[in-house]
């Protein structure tokens, strides 16, 4: 194991585990690796919402730029947080498995009822993400939302003292922590019909572009079966050119014939009505224009 390459992370508890685990993946193909954790402007600013922060990027942007002047040799990031345009002198390299796209509303047990989604009348639910809030008023309009920041432990902190009667987060992040829940009432999100963010649930790992030697070693870590549902998923993204502030939730599953279908489901702005589609085809070919032209028609 002589090579040695540096990971660029976040040093947030989930993002620590993901890149402890792509270590651990390049060291079973004979790479040695070490982490480097980088503060990004999202981990900074902690009192707004992801719809108030300027610009595009920003739990990514710090680790690119440490990318850009060659002090990490790659980045693992959440691809849900990634835009979909990588900085000239960038590239998405390799991408990982998928664990579970959903998101799951977490519940503090003296909240539930027997009403849609467990969720008691006028309830109180935390989160930051204009799409969680568009798609939750679209089930529920009579429950109230407020923001929470902070990560996965904090948040679930935060339900258990009362501030919130429920909060929502994506079920990759507390599977890969292994969070007990017990404590509340945990109602699982079908994806289908609470449409995850484009991309959720998998790793992207980020190099330079001309770094072939890493590049050539990341692609032992490919999953081109992910690949091709996310490639599909991020393209209607990139055609709407939306950020993490977009109320856009995109899904796609291939089938056992290898046919593709995408659910996605868009508003203009998080209090604003939810439009959702589905669609089938047996290529990828066009099928993001084809979903952004159903997203858009009036």
């Amino acid at each position: 194991m002589e090579q040695q390459l540096i990971i660029g992370t976040r040093g947030s508890k989930l993002a620590l585990w993901q890149a402890n685990y792509t270590k651990q993946l390049l060291e079973e193909n004979g790479i040695n690796a070490s982490l480097k954790i980088i503060k990004t402007k999202g981990d900074q600013i902690q009192h707004l919402s992801f719809d108030k922060i300027e610009g595009k990027g920003f739990f990514t942007k710090e680790i690119e730029d440490a990318l850009l002047r060659g002090e990490i040799d790659l980045a693992v990031h959440s691809m849900k947080d990634l835009p979909t345009n990588s900085p000239k002198g960038l590239k998405i390299t390799a991408v990982s498995y998928r664990a579970n796209p959903a998101d799951w509303l977490i519940i503090n047990k003296n909240a539930t009822a027997s009403k849609v989604l467990t969720l008691k009348e006028n309830a109180v639910v935390g989160t930051s993400s204009a799409r969680r809030k568009a798609q939750l008023l679209d089930f529920r309009s009579d429950v109230s939302i407020k923001d929470i920041r902070g990560n996965v432990p904090t948040r679930l902190k935060k339900l258990k003292e009362g501030q919130f009667d429920a909060i929502l987060l994506a079920a990759a992040g507390l599977s890969r922590l292994e969070i007990n829940l017990d404590d509340f009432e945990v109602v699982q999100l079908n994806p289908k019909e609470f449409v995850p963010a484009p991309a959720q649930g998998v790793l992207a790992y980020q190099t330079q572009k001309d770094d072939i030697p890493t590049r050539k070693i990341l692609q032992k870590l490919h999953n081109s079966e992910t690949a091709k549902c996310t490639n599909v998923e991020r393209k209607v993204l990139n055609l709407l050119d939306g950020g993490c502030q977009m109320p856009l939730g995109v899904y796609c599953q291939t089938d056992a014939l290898d046919n593709f279908h995408v659910w996605a489901a868009k508003a203009e702005k998080w209090d604003t009505p939810v439009k959702r589609i589905q669609l089938s085809s047996s290529t990828s070919h066009q099928l993001a224009e084809s979903v952004v032209k159903k997203l858009l028609e009036k």
